[in-house]
């Protein structure tokens, strides 16, 4: 026996009892007699009642609001594809009763990090989803959140500090090891291997963590230089200081670039000359280009979009219909090539 057909005017015949004793059972409000609800739950059971949440939202006029924090793409270009993310989501799930409002950060300043995210507290949501680049500040806010009663989902990066959190993107030292794989099957063996962090951000440092557990458990014949930062914010400065680099470590054949900046550096080894191997991060124009090129060897795609998009869908199908949310959802770690790179843009 199915529910399909069944509505409160047929349960409540079914049941010999009152729409409106039926609609008190199924809402839990207002008195029920004992003998009633047993009644009416009897003939629930039996026909394989589960209500609809969407319809229940809608009637009831219910909005479940939803604040996402999340740096600004035209400071950083990675984070195009993730705003795009957000609006596939926002347009999907809006008509149900997700509100969702976008608080843009500036990824370099902290300050502006923290401000805006007291702003996205401020219009007390039912969820706080923020990519954390500044382990303390998120930290505090996450906290903050605890004591207001906001959940708080985390993607593309998580805290150091949390271990209960809700995760949405990959495993950061997974992709480290990928890395490391991809370069020690590119160069030859007795090699020196540099990794390089482009403005560093806390999370970054597990790329490197797997990057060196690969070949400590190898014991490779290859030798890891001691990961080195550059801020790019001078790009005079940001020039001479791996140019510097490359004259310290004449004899460097690979390069793993730890975030989505590889391009920086590929136009400064296509200007030098200089045979070396790089292996970088994310689809953003600039690395496709140098990859077509031959100038960057591989790309590992760490899929903003979808990071965002499911950021936002866990939750609202929670909200909608009770689905559990998973504690981590790691996506799939995307080897890019110049053979495959079209699959992935177009």
């Amino acid at each position: 026996m199915t529910n399909k057909k069944k509505t409160i005017k047929d349960i409540a015949k079914l049941a010999g009892v009152s729409k409106g004793t039926v609609d008190r059972v199924l809402h839990k409000r207002g008195k029920v007699s004992k003998i009633a609800q047993e009644k009416v739950e009897k003939i629930l059971k039996e026909i394989e009642y589960h209500p609809n949440p969407i319809a229940r939202s809608l009637k009831e006029n219910k909005a479940y609001r939803i604040s996402i924090l999340i740096p600004d793409s035209e400071i950083d270009i990675y984070w195009q594809p993730a705003h795009e993310g957000v609006k596939v989501a926002e347009k999907e799930f809006g008509p149900f009763g997700i509100e969702v409002k976008i608080f843009i950060y500036n990824p370099s300043k902290k300050e502006d990090f923290y401000q805006k995210s007291i702003e996205a507290i401020n219009v007390s949501p039912d969820l706080l989803l923020m990519t954390p680049l500044f382990e303390k500040e998120s930290f505090q806010i996450s906290q903050a959140c605890k004591e207001n009663d906001i959940r708080v989902g985390l993607f593309n990066n998580h805290l150091s500090t949390n271990k209960t959190q809700i995760f949405i993107g990959q495993d950061l030292v997974q992709s480290g090891k990928i890395a490391a794989d991809l370069i020690d099957k590119t160069v030859a063996p007795q090699s020196d291997i540099g990794i390089i962090h482009i403005d560093k951000e806390p999370h970054l440092l597990l790329k490197e963590q797997g990057f060196k557990n690969y070949f400590d458990n190898k014991k490779s014949s290859h030798r890891i230089l001691e990961a080195k930062n550059f801020n790019s914010d001078n790009q005079s400065k940001f020039e001479q200081d791996i140019e510097q680099y490359f004259r310290d470590n004449p004899n460097i054949k690979a390069l793993f670039i730890t975030n989505s900046k590889a391009y920086k550096v590929a136009e400064i080894v296509s200007k030098l000359m200089k045979p070396c191997s790089l292996v970088g991060y994310d689809l953003v124009p600039k690395n496709i280009s140098y990859l077509k090129q031959g100038k960057i060897d591989f790309l590992i795609h760490q899929r903003p979009k979808e990071q965002a998009y499911l950021s936002i869908s866990h939750f609202a199908e929670f909200f909608l219909f009770g689905k559990k949310v998973p504690l981590q959802n790691l996506l799939p770690i995307d080897i890019v090539t110049s053979e495959n790179v079209d699959y992935y843009i177009n």
